[in-house]
């Protein structure tokens, strides 16, 4: 269906991967198209969670197409970046939670696209940076946004300012990845964490990431009244009822997203 992206189910477990191997799983138009469409198209009611990668044992992804972007104008420029920021939106906000498997080069876009999952696993192989500045230009698939919220202001200006690329180890400290683990070991790991998350409520899992990302911007009264809101609905589920129904009666739930 797809030139450029592999899709595998495990039951209720997605794993994409981008695959343009020749160039080290850079992103260009028909990729960001490819993906986009995939998202567009995901059904979050059959699938509990997503893990994303990049095919091989090099690289996530590499960045952005140099080769399509070296010949921009402002004005193409803008709408290219554009297109990469709104595709990376779609998957930050997909109702599902989204791992990324971080295997090797994460620069440029390939370091956005990770940021934009809500959880990164990477190799020990990996390298994180934005080395956009090196080229006379920034960080246009919304990295300036998502890498001072996720390591801060100073990190993040120092990792940009300078194009600086960081290893695993110093990406794990400064709270860009949440766990590193040998190349061999990654898939499974990132499917360990994404069946333990498939196993709980996927409608609770689902409230739970849309307080998490919609709250980040709100004061404190606001996002609290919120979380109520959200946390109420989950009263209204048949996953409630028989979560803590099997609680109670030191059974196991098996939940069905109703």
């Amino acid at each position: 269906m797809y030139e450029h992206l592999k899709i595998e189910e495990r039951g209720a477990i997605a794993i994409l991967t981008i695959s343009a191997p020749k160039s080290l799983n850079a992103l260009n138009s028909a990729i960001l198209g490819e993906l986009g469409d995939y998202l567009d198209n995901f059904d979050s009611n059959r699938f509990r969670c997503l893990v994303l990668t990049g095919d091989g044992e090099k690289s996530f992804v590499a960045g952005a197409d140099i080769s399509e972007m070296a010949a921009l104008n402002a004005a193409q420029g803008e709408a290219f970046g554009r297109r990469g920021a709104d595709v990376f939106r779609r998957l930050e906000t997909l109702p599902c939670p989204v791992i990324a498997a971080v295997n090797g080069f994460a620069l440029g876009g390939g370091c956005e696209l990770a940021m934009a999952c809500d959880i990164r696993i990477c190799s020990d192989n990996a390298k994180f940076g934005q080395p956009e500045v090196g080229l006379g230009i920034i960080p246009g698939f919304s990295g300036t946004v998502r890498l001072a919220r996720l390591i801060g202001q100073g990190m993040a200006k120092m990792l940009i300012y300078s194009g600086r690329a960081i290893k695993s180890d110093e990406a794990l400290r400064i709270g860009l990845v949440q766990a590193v683990v040998p190349q061999a070991e990654l898939m499974d790991r990132a499917l360990e964490l994404a069946n333990q998350i498939a196993a709980n409520a996927p409608l609770a899992v689902q409230a739970a990431k849309l307080c998490i990302n919609v709250e980040y911007d709100m004061d404190a009264e606001n996002a609290i009244a919120f979380e109520s809101k959200a946390f109420g609905s989950c009263f209204a589920t048949d996953d409630q009822k028989q979560g803590m129904r099997a609680f109670l009666e030191k059974g196991k739930c098996e939940f069905q997203g109703k």
